[in-house]
């Protein structure tokens, strides 16, 4: 049996596994081939694939040859038409927005599996990208705003006089924003929090930030611990907490998102447009729809003096370790994909398995896919 390697789409650097991961691979009896420069963009070149016991060839030839396909990123048109019918793709495609993409692939008859719809569940934990490049996505954001803001995060004290410590606001304390905070903290900022899951105050208490917090939030445990759509006047009482706590910050990080939903609406224009001067705001909600009303996607907007800078990819930004972190987790997931001998074992009675494949023998499989689908129609 054969796994391929794909190359990423430009601008994209990561890659879906090291040549350190395809060592991994090869121990569970399998062949692998990569696409030539697949890991150029992570500072891994085609003869440390080589000496890891992979084949590096071209696109077309790993399209052709290999039984399961690894990527990131959701393929293009030409790439899926290219596959062949009964072939595994295993990506994160985000399947509960790109319903043309899942389309396709249940057309074509090709097997996707999507991670980024993988159960949240303490089993999963090794296999959970989300996580892992939340992590990386937190822990860029603040040093990017670092280097945008006009003035030290940490409190300075020289005979030049004092220095005070700049302000961070991390709105959304997931996995990105807890990131964020535990990085600002390090760094010396002041740092506060806001998420409607009353669950996550004390991790925010934890890592030395001060948690905002807004009553009558609901709280959904079925939700399997993500955000959910709030009452109208909870999002009043929510806007006016915070627009008081953005007038304060020098900082303002945005991680706040509701799978398969635009992302909620946290910041004003008119609460950007009376912050400091010199103040950053980073929105990793920004191809969701932004948490800022003036947030554009992969764009910088500056409005008097105050930076919306709009990204929601920093993983690729550090290639090499979210590199790393993706392919240790592609690699759990595919150990439930192949058996002891190196052969395909599609096994749907795992509910690992089962809750994340999205197509398979031309249908659509994944439950909630199918009616985010429906509900568009």
């Amino acid at each position: 049996m054969k796994i391929g390697i794909l190359k990423e789409k430009e601008p994209e650097k990561r890659v879906a596994m090291l040549p350190d991961g395809v060592a991994d691979l090869v121990k569970l009896k399998v062949s692998v081939i990569v696409e030539k420069d697949a890991g150029a963009g992570s500072f891994a070149d085609d003869n440390a694939y080589r000496e890891s016991g992979a084949a590096v060839d071209t696109r077309d030839a790993v399209l052709k040859g290999s039984n399961i396909i690894l990527m990131i990123n959701a393929p293009d048109r030409d790439t899926i038409k290219r596959m062949k019918e009964g072939q595994v793709v295993v990506a994160a495609v985000n399947p509960l927005v790109n319903h043309d993409v899942v389309t396709r692939f249940a057309e074509s008859g090709v097997t996707l599996f999507s991670l980024d719809v993988l159960p949240r569940t303490t089993r999963a934990q090794a296999m959970d990208i989300l996580s892992s490049q939340a992590t990386v996505a937190g822990y860029k954001a603040v040093l990017d705003a670092a280097c945008r803001l006009n003035g030290f995060l940490p409190m300075f004290m020289s005979a030049a006089g004092t220095i005070k410590p700049s302000r961070v606001l991390v709105l959304g304390a997931g996995v990105a924003g807890l990131q964020a905070i535990a990085t600002a903290r390090k760094l010396g900022a002041v740092v506060e929090a806001f998420d409607v899951r009353s669950a996550v105050k004390e991790e925010v208490q934890s890592l030395g930030a001060k948690f905002v917090e807004v009553e009558g939030a609901i709280d959904d445990t079925s939700a399997g611990g993500y955000a959910v759509e709030q009452t109208e006047a909870f999002k009043q009482r929510q806007q006016q907490m915070i627009q008081e706590h953005c007038l304060k910050a020098d900082i303002v990080i945005c991680t706040a998102q509701i799978p398969g939903r635009k992302a909620p609406l946290l910041v004003r224009k008119e609460t950007v447009e009376a912050m400091k001067p010199g103040s950053v705001i980073i929105d990793l909600a920004a191809s969701t729809g932004g948490n800022c009303a003036l947030t554009r996607n992969d764009e910088v907007v500056v409005v008097n003096g105050v930076s919306v800078v709009g990204e929601s990819n920093y993983p690729s930004a550090m290639p090499t370790d979210a590199s790393q972190m993706f392919g240790k987790n592609m690699i759990n997931f595919l150990k439930l994909l192949i058996d002891d001998s190196g052969n395909i074992n599609l096994d749907f009675g795992d509910e690992l398995v089962k809750g994340t494949c999205v197509t398979h023998a031309k249908e659509i499989m994944h439950e909630r896919v199918r009616e985010f689908m429906n509900s568009k129609k």
